[in-house]
């Protein structure tokens, strides 16, 4: 049995490994990222320095509503302003025009069809701070992605969602 400091020990370990780990995202994904940085550390920053400053003027710190909602705001932009500095830094981009080949991996759009509904539907595998679905583009973690990795075209999958079972038949695999 593991004493408590080795239980400690091994999940910072694990903290430390995974904080380090690649991310993978396309080109599209990278640039969105950059740009939000961009945007809170020049645009964002200054206004919320700039709201907590006139809310400083009016007085009382204790009471002041609009003091305590820029510093909340202020808490939530450097928060996210480190997040973004963090993914960029273990940043991975694929370029997803140089990729190929009929098997489904990381990049790849893929067309399927739902075996109960008939409706076909297309997504593109990408990272996880790219994936919006209602845009068909899926996290790579995600259960249809994981699904889908490493099969062809022709080949049917079994995507356990929340709702239940589905199946797939993949149509198409290309990279674009």
């Amino acid at each position: 049995m593991k004493s408590s400091s080795q239980e400690h020990q091994a999940i910072e370990e694990r903290r430390r490994a995974s904080k380090m780990e690649k991310v993978p995202m396309t080109a599209g994904g990278y640039a969105a990222l950059t740009e939000e940085l961009r945007r809170r550390q020049q645009e964002d920053r200054p206004r919320i320095i700039q709201q907590i400053s006139e809310a400083r003027a009016h007085g009382d710190l204790s009471e002041n509503a609009e003091y305590h909602a820029a510093k909340e705001a202020q808490s939530l932009n450097e928060g996210r302003i480190a997040e973004l500095e963090d993914k960029l830094s273990r940043a991975e981009v694929i370029d997803v025009s140089k990729l190929s080949g009929s098997t489904i991996k990381f990049g790849a759009t893929v067309t399927v069809v739902d075996e109960d509904t008939e409706e076909e539907k297309a997504y593109q595998i990408v990272g996880e701070s790219e994936a919006d679905v209602k845009s068909g583009r899926v996290s790579l973690t995600s259960p249809i992605a994981r699904a889908l990795i490493g099969k062809k075209a022709g080949d049917t999958v079994e995507v356990k969602t929340p709702g239940g079972g589905k199946s797939y038949e993949i149509l198409k695999v290309a990279f674009v």
